[in-house]
């Protein structure tokens, strides 16, 4: 078999005309020599096995070039899409996260993907998926030159996706992405794309005009003024304080520019004095020269809905799935503005300011509304596909009311007031995030009307979209190849013809399971300071996992203890262990931002009525959804279910994965999770799990047992850095002089490096820091 591959790797290097050729001469000389003699039956033998040979490479050959033929014509059959990420403007680098959830979720299965990258000049690159996935930016900026093949003008760019592409999916956040930019260049070039058109997406965008457009509607709006130019007008804008019954002192308001994108710029004002000097800061600044004052909401409750467009053609057929709550919790500080921005530090630092509760926490005739007037909105303001609509339950004391406003015209929807529409962005919106090392992370502020939001740039796949979206029997390939199928219908000729649904309900949380398929417990969060980083690191080994046929995997959260929600060092007793709990997670509930946010998840699931509320909405939305889907040929149907969580104890678990014959992914940061303790336990069951043994787990987890395990590796030259063990509150207790004189006789220098012992490696605990910062 060898020497045939070689044979006829030889063969296709001279190329295949050639096994013809040959072929032909020896069929010739082949009947030559039968007419010549019988008796030479010994050349006819080595003749016929020659010819059998060439036969055999003109078999090969050809069925070469007919799996050649195979894949160029699958290839035309799969729908080729293009990609377009980064833009202009400061969220760039959030617009490739966007990308990369985009490209991880719609990729093979009969779309085949091709990624472009618009710099902040506008020059427009072709990337390869490759340069998708660098954290930033920054990473590739200053080499797209060289490694990426560019385009001389976007318009350029436009005539080579006519002919590469089949349709455009754009998720360039911000200018030039949803202020109908990009829309409008592919638009000139008559190339499809997701989403809606240039036109609706200007007025969307402009914050300003988007408010018209909602009182042109009769839907009610945030009062606002519009300052254009710095020569505002005191008396003017001191009348519509007036009219709002704002204080003309300290009358609270939001400023903002009425075409950035939704992060940039935002401030809160009080008072006429103090709005119109923010408004033209912000107009000096050249970030936009109209500026929008807007009334700062109180008394309101907040929520974001999706609305996914399941028609076909031109016919539009939006239904909007389980909107969320987004709960915000503020702790006075004293500071009037501060307590009006949820702003970086307080974000950070605390262990919750805000909370996702999906559906609502609001009676189901709000509810109701919510989805109906979302959905009216969707038609009236001409949008396409998929969309993202903020807004506020409006509180009886609330200082806006629909007797007030009037642009409601009657409707019954008087206590729901929308505020944002968003077009491209609902792909990137992350909420909270909390990090063990606030100092380093990088970080942009989002206002959503009147109140502030954070957007982290990061990998996490746990935005809106997929979190309602998901709620509902959505996995995210089903709900973005959804959205694909959607924008494809609208041009008969984008047949989908390869594409592969799956029929499997993937979300299910319980263990049965064909025998060929390999169980998979991941398990994050726990107690660390790193418990965060954790749940992203669960979330992705999970999301990538999952997508093999033969891994049935389930996620699970290593519950942060009750008596430790500090994430200081957990003493690890016998009963510290027998208390310690792990919750079997449902595919929806995965998609949170903390581990605490997760828990409280999984405890409000699994409240009776909270259950029977959920899944009587949820029955109603995924029937509003089939009523459009189940008529177009290309939906396979929900491919998950939202069971409820699961709760065990730790040693429960571990009995549960030994019963199930499961391997454990461990992904617990820190703590039990790398110390030896959890692997220490799961050998006790004879449980296969991922990473190092015990002894090594230990080891490597304390700093100063890894060095001495290292030490005698000093004779070969590989040495370690001296060092000193301190126990924390030894350190406070003592005076900064003795430690200093102590630390630099010992260690013979003058500058030191100060970190946990056995914690994870980049983690500072805020009493070291502190000190450090003393010293």
């Amino acid at each position: 078999m060898a020497s045939m591959a070689i044979g006829v790797s030889l063969s296709m290097s001279n190329g295949i005309r050639r096994g013809d050729d040959d072929v032909a001469r020896l069929s010739a000389k082949t009947l030559n020599l039968n007419q010549k003699s019988e008796s030479s039956a010994s050349r006819v033998l080595s003749t016929k096995r020659r010819l059998a040979s060439s036969r055999a490479k003109r078999t090969v050959a050809k069925s070469v070039l007919f799996e050649e033929e195979e894949e160029e014509e699958k290839s035309k059959k799969n729908l080729r899409v293009g990609l377009i990420c980064g833009g202009p403007s400061a969220e760039r680098g959030i617009s490739l996260n966007s990308a990369r959830s985009v490209l991880d979720h719609i990729q093979g299965n009969g779309v085949s993907v091709s990624c472009y990258y618009i710099d902040a000049h506008l020059k427009s690159f072709a990337i390869s998926s490759a340069q998708l996935y660098s954290n930033t930016p920054a990473d590739f900026d200053f080499k797209l030159e060289s490694l990426a093949q560019g385009f001389s003008s976007l318009s350029d760019l436009a005539e080579h996706l006519v002919s590469a592409v089949d349709i455009v999916f754009p998720v360039i956040h911000g200018r030039f992405g949803e202020d109908g930019g990009i829309q409008e260049l592919l638009e000139s070039h008559n190339i499809p794309f997701v989403g809606t058109g240039s036109s609706e997406c200007r007025r969307a965008f402009d914050k300003y005009e988007a408010s018209l457009e909602l009182k042109k509607h009769g839907f009610m709006s945030v009062p606002n003024y519009l300052v254009q130019g710095t020569g505002v007008d005191e008396s003017e804008i001191a009348q519509w304080f007036t009219d709002n019954r704002l204080d003309l002192d300290v009358g609270k308001v939001v400023v903002k520019p009425a075409r950035a994108g939704s992060s940039i710029g935002v401030k809160v004002a009080f008072g006429v004095k103090d709005s119109i000097k923010k408004a033209v800061e912000l107009i000096l600044e050249g970030i936009d020269d109209r500026v929008v004052v807007e009334v700062f909401i109180e008394n309101g409750h907040e929520f974001t809905a999706i609305v996914l467009d399941v028609g076909s053609g031109s016919d539009s057929h939006p239904v909007v799935l389980l909107p969320s709550e987004v709960q915000l919790q503020f702790h006075g500080s004293g500071d009037p503005e501060e307590d009006a921005i949820f702003d970086y530090r307080r974000k950070y630092l605390p262990t919750q300011q805000v909370t996702y509760h999906t559906p609502p926490r609001f009676p189901i005739h709000v509810i109701k509304s919510i989805r109906e007037e979302a959905s009216l909105l969707f038609q009236k303001l001409g949008l396409r596909d998929f969309a993202r609509i903020d807004g506020w339950y409006l509180a009886p004391t609330s200082n806006i009311s629909s007797a007030s406003n009037e642009t409601s015209r009657g409707r019954k929807s008087g206590n729901i007031i929308f505020t944002d529409i968003n077009l491209v962005s609902l792909l990137h919106i992350f909420g909270l995030r909390m990090y063990p090392e606030p100092l380093f992370v990088h970080c942009i502020v989002l206002i959503s009307s009147t109140r502030v939001h954070l957007q982290i740039s990061g990998m996490e796949q746990n935005s809106f979209l997929f979190q309602q979206a998901s709620k509902v029997g959505f996995s995210h390939s089903n709900i973005l190849r959804t959205i694909l199928h959607r924008a494809s219908s609208r041009l008969p000729h984008l047949t989908w013809y390869n594409y592969e649904s799956s029929h499997l309900l993937r979300g299910s949380t319980t263990l049965e399971s064909s025998r060929d398929v390999k169980k998979v417990f991941v398990i994050f969060g726990g107690d660390t300071s790193e418990r965060q980083v954790s749940v992203m690191s669960g979330t992705n080994v999970w999301m990538n996992l999952q997508r093999f046929a033969d891994l049935k995997v389930t996620p699970c959260l290593l519950s942060p203890s009750l008596s430790n929600s500090s994430g200081a060092f957990p003493d690890k007793t016998e009963s510290d262990l027998d208390n310690r709990e792990v919750w079997l997670l449902p595919y929806s509930v995965v998609l949170r931002h903390t581990a605490e946010e997760i828990l409280a998840e999984c405890l409000e699931a699994i409240e009776p009525d909270r259950a029977l509320f959920t899944s009587m909405l949820q029955k109603q939305v995924m029937e509003d959804l089939m009523d459009g889907l189940k008529n177009q040929s290309w939906f396979g149907g929900f491919d998950i279910t939202d069971e409820l969580p699961m709760k065990f104890s730790l040693r429960e678990w571990i009995k549960l994965a030994k019963e199930a014959q499961a391997t454990v992914f461990i992904a617990v940061h820190g703590g039990i999770g790398e110390d030896g303790t959890l692997q220490a336990l799961l050998d006790d069951e004879g449980v296969a799990y991922t990473g190092p043994g015990v002894l090594a787990s230990r080891t490597c987890m304390d700093k100063v047992m890894t060095s001495q395990a290292l030490s005698h590796l000093s004779e070969v030259g590989v040495h370690t850095i001296s060092k000193d063990v301190k126990r924390t509150d030894d350190i406070i207790h003592e005076t900064i002089s003795n430690i200093w004189d102590e630390l630099i006789t010992k260690l013979r220098c003058m500058t030191f490096c100060v970190k946990p012992a056995r914690d994870g490696c980049s983690t500072v605990p805020l009493k070291t820091l502190l000190y450090m910062y003393k010293l």
